[in-house]
This record gives C-alpha cells, sequence and structure tokens, in this order.
C-alpha cells in the first residue's frame, strides 16, 4: 500500500467516525419539535375554534313546517284567506295534527264558515274528547248558529276539563249575556276575572252589570 493509498484510508475511517457521531448523537432535527411554530401568524392554518370553521348548519324546515309559518305570517296581517290556504295545503300533509286543525277552526271561525268550522272542532274531539279549547269553540259557534243548548253544554264541559282556564268562564259569560241570562253572566265575568285579573274586558262587564 502506498502512502497516498493510506492517507486516503485514515480519511475515510476519520469521515466514517464523524458521520456515526453525528447520528448517535441525537442533534438531528425532530418532526414535530425544532419545526413547530413558536408564535401566532396568520398565514399557519391552525384552526383554533372549530366551532367558526365548522358551525351546524340550519335545521330545515319540512313542508309542513313551512306552510304553517306561512300561515302564522298571514294570521299576522288578517290575511285569513292566506292563512287558510297555507293551513289548508299543510293538513293535507298531516291530516290528524291537532294543533293544524285548532289553527284551522280558528281561521274559519273568522271567515265565518262556520259549518266548516263546526266539522273541523268535531274532528278534533274524535282524535282528542279532552281537547277543551276545541270544546269551547264548538260552544261558541253553536252560540253563533243559534243553538244555545248545545252551546251551554260545550261550555260547561270545557270548563270541567280546566276549571282554571279563565277564558273559558269568559267565554260562557259571553253566551249567556247574549241569551240575557245576565245575573248568571255576572257570576261568571267574576269568575274570569278572579283567575285572571289581567282579562280587563271581564273587569268592564262586571262593573257594567253590577
Amino acid at each position: 500500500m502506498s502512502i497516498f493509498q493510506f492517507l486516503l484510508f485514515i480519511i475515510a475511517i476519520i469521515i466514517f467516525l464523524l458521520f456515526f457521531k453525528q447520528l448517535f448523537s441525537g442533534d438531528f432535527p425532530k418532526r414535530g419539535v425544532d419545526f413547530e411554530a413558536k408564535r401566532n401568524d396568520n398565514n399557519i392554518g391552525n384552526i383554533t375554534n372549530i366551532n367558526r370553521s365548522f358551525s351546524t348548519p340550519p335545521t330545515k324546515l319540512s313542508r309542513v313546517e313551512q306552510l304553517t309559518d306561512m300561515a302564522n305570517r298571514a294570521l299576522e296581517k288578517n290575511d285569513f284567506i292566506e292563512a287558510d290556504k297555507a293551513i289548508s295545503s299543510a293538513l293535507i300533509l298531516d291530516r290528524d295534527n291537532i294543533e293544524l286543525l285548532l289553527k284551522q277552526g280558528y281561521i274559519l271561525i273568522n271567515l265565518n264558515r262556520l259549518n266548516e268550522a263546526k266539522e273541523i272542532y268535531q274532528h278534533i274531539l274524535e282524535l282528542n274528547p279532552k281537547e277543551d279549547i276545541a270544546l269551547v269553540s264548538l260552544a261558541n259557534i253553536y252560540h253563533k248558529l243559534g243553538d244555545d243548548k248545545l252551546s251551554i253544554e260545550y261550555h260547561k264541559k270545557a270548563i270541567e276539563l280546566d276549571p282554571l282556564y279563565a277564558p273559558h268562564y269568559f267565554n260562557y259569560a259571553n253566551t249567556l249575556y247574549h241569551m240575557g241570562r245576565k245575573n248568571e253572566a255576572l257570576e261568571n265575568y267574576k269568575k274570569a276575572y278572579e283567575i285572571d285579573p289581567s282579562i280587563d274586558e271581564a273587569k268592564k262587564m262586571i262593573k257594567e252589570l253590577s
């Protein structure tokens, strides 16, 4: 071996020693440590608020809910014709929905379609005989149709089902008043006002009849 070859051999050994020393020293870059961002930077795409980046999409209303909302908006404007169209469409999709039926009955009364309203409330009572709002609504309809006997019967049934609901007494009092039974009317106005003093009309009628 020549001197030159010997020197090359020595240099190669030194290079290998330096390489392995660096390899096992632990000084090489580590993933996620040496190159981790050390400051907040607008250019770094971190998600700091998952609710901002992945917000829940708004719940999509069903067709029945959309039609009900249309009816409610029409009622706010006292547009009973448009309200009737919307509710009638909703009931095609959900025929036995008591909430919708109650709303339709109210709309039909305001459109003076009393016989249709009567059929609606009767259907409600077939679904739920204890629906007191349907009972008192029927009572009012029968009074308008001139059948005071049935009117009183339904008023009493409504009161029996919910004796702490002031409007039942107030509605019954109105029927009695229009029938000329003013003493009985006064008693029921007083009962309505006793349960709910916010019914100013009851207070007014008590003063008138006392």
